[in-house]
């Protein structure tokens, strides 16, 4: 069935603070194996990073134990990113949000990530739930746009991402048939390495919780 809006909404540093997740994880590793092992696991989380394309955290933990296997602490690191409490991660508002777009478009989650812990962060932040289990992770989703439109084919699309890379990408190809929404929160938002050289998105933000006026701005013009 079409839908005549859809919002795809990403996930880390979008509806989640994965910032703040990310801070917790490294003081975490510092009090368990030390700082130089935990520098260690970041030097391998971003080489793994550049080779996949997306954080892998399980999959960096994996590396560093094969450099380490005798190194029982690192079993108290797989506990922590399992047991994290996502839910307190969600940025203020962040349900009230998708909530507010119920009431006249679909959302839909569109990640990227890994097969495991991605999926397993979205069920406990509880943003599977709110979503209706509406979600859509892949490893880089700007090359699945085709797939993402036979699953929720729609006469219009709503991205929202804190990448300018991706909307400027997805812009790219949907063309008008999407409207880009940068939400400038988290490091790669800031980062002017990180959005150097794109153009602006149809709209910017500062925080998720402005996306409700924006949509009550976005019906009065349709």
């Amino acid at each position: 069935m079409r839908s005549k809006t859809v919002f795809l909404f990403d996930v880390d540093n979008t509806l989640l603070d994965n910032d703040r997740v990310t801070a917790d994880l490294k003081d975490h590793l510092e009090r368990e194996v030390g700082h130089e092992r935990q520098e260690r696991y970041w030097s391998i989380f971003e080489e793994l990073r550049a080779e996949v394309g997306y954080a892998d955290y399980l999959g960096a933990l994996q590396r560093y134990r094969a450099n380490y296997p005798r190194d029982l602490h690192v079993l108290t690191v797989s506990h922590f990113l399992l047991e994290y409490p996502f839910h307190e991660r969600l940025f203020p508002d962040a349900l009230e949000v998708v909530s507010s777009v119920k009431r006249y478009a679909l959302p839909v989650i569109l990640s990227d990530g890994d097969v495991v812990f991605q999926p397993h962060k979205i069920r406990r932040s509880g943003l599977y739930d709110a979503f209706a289990g509406a979600v859509l992770i892949y490893v880089h989703k700007e090359f699945e746009l085709d797939d993402v439109a036979q699953r929720y084919p729609a006469d219009h699309y709503v991205l929202v991402d804190d990448k300018l890379r991706i909307l400027t990408a997805v812009k790219e190809i949907w063309g008008r048939d999407v409207t880009t929404v940068f939400v400038r929160q988290g490091h790669y938002a800031h980062d002017e390495k990180a959005t150097v050289g794109y153009p602006p998105a149809d709209h910017t933000i500062e925080r998720i919780a402005d996306l409700v006026s924006l949509h009550l701005r976005m019906d009065q013009d349709r």
